[in-house]
């Protein structure tokens, strides 16, 4: 497929939009992985859709990025190629083939480790579907315009404070998934973030707070410091900053961490409903 006449689409919200007419199991012509990733700063979330991709396709797309990491939940890894993360609801064996439990709550892929997640790559194998609809939407929201808008006030104490990320954080209480991952989780050391952040790519400040791993102000006594963090993170997440996607199989899914937040919607279950994917993340250069 010639890559001329590819199309980058912008959706109509803050952020989001689709790549059309790109066949990604082909290695990228440099001008066109120039536009890409123009166009993945500029709108933080995009969807190449009708992929046919193999894990080392996805792999060499997330290179353009950086190279990939691997989560420390090695369990599921895939057997092949272990930078590649099985996220699935799908049961085998008495086992989840993959995790089942990630994006309950608002959050920012890997902001608990201390170089967090800057590209996450999602790629749809199985959508699960109701009378004819796709489930399992993920919500965006952008952090920079959230920031773009709070009160001066409340910019410059954001701006000179610190806060723990602690990987489950606060969804511990919600948490659905297998003892092993949540004691996983409670091995796993803590970071300290800056609650406003610079992007690296384009300069903009952004919230780097959330309700998912966020939980203590460095130097603050937690009742002052819980409804500031608070404050911050349900600023993220006002309407007028959201974007959703509706999964079909084949899609691509780019997300940048330090622009938006996310949220996955749980509205399917094993076994009437199966999810498969496929889960590439790349971290800041430290």
């Amino acid at each position: 497929m010639s890559q001329n006449n590819v199309q980058f689409v912008p959706s109509e919200d803050l952020v989001g939009g689709d790549v059309l007419g790109l066949d990604l199991s082909q290695p990228l012509e440099e001008s066109t992985a120039t536009a890409l990733k123009r166009f993945f700063y500029e709108r933080s979330v995009i969807c190449i859709r009708d992929q046919t991709l193999q894990p080392e396709d996805q792999l060499r797309v997330a290179r353009l990025f950086g190279e990939p990491d691997v989560h420390f939940k090695t369990q599921y890894s895939h057997p092949e190629h272990q930078q590649v993360m099985l996220i699935s609801n799908i049961i085998e064996d008495g086992r989840h083939i993959g995790y089942a439990d990630a994006g309950r709550v608002w959050h920012s892929d890997g902001s608990y480790m201390q170089t967090p997640v800057a590209v996450t790559l999602l790629y749809a194998l199985e959508v699960p579907i109701e009378d004819g609809v796709a489930l399992g939407d993920t919500h965006f929201a952008s952090a920079w315009a959230a920031f773009d808008d709070l009160p001066a006030e409340t910019k410059r104490w954001a701006a000179s404070h610190e806060a723990i990320h602690e990987v489950g954080g606060r969804r511990r209480a919600i948490a659905t998934g297998e003892q092993h991952d949540r004691d996983q989780d409670d091995e796993h050391p803590d970071a300290v973030h800056p609650l406003v952040r610079v992007h690296p790519e384009t300069g903009r400040r952004y919230i780097f707070v959330n309700e998912g791993e966020c939980t203590h102000v460095v130097g603050l006594d937690d009742s002052l410091a819980l409804p500031r963090l608070q404050q911050l993170a349900r600023a993220v997440y006002q309407p007028q900053y959201q974007f959703t996607h509706r999964w079909r199989e084949g899609d691509l899914l780019l997300w940048d961490n330090c622009a938006v937040q996310h949220l996955a919607s749980f509205d399917y279950e094993w076994p009437r409903h199966r999810r498969h994917m496929h889960r590439i993340t790349v971290p800041e250069v430290a």
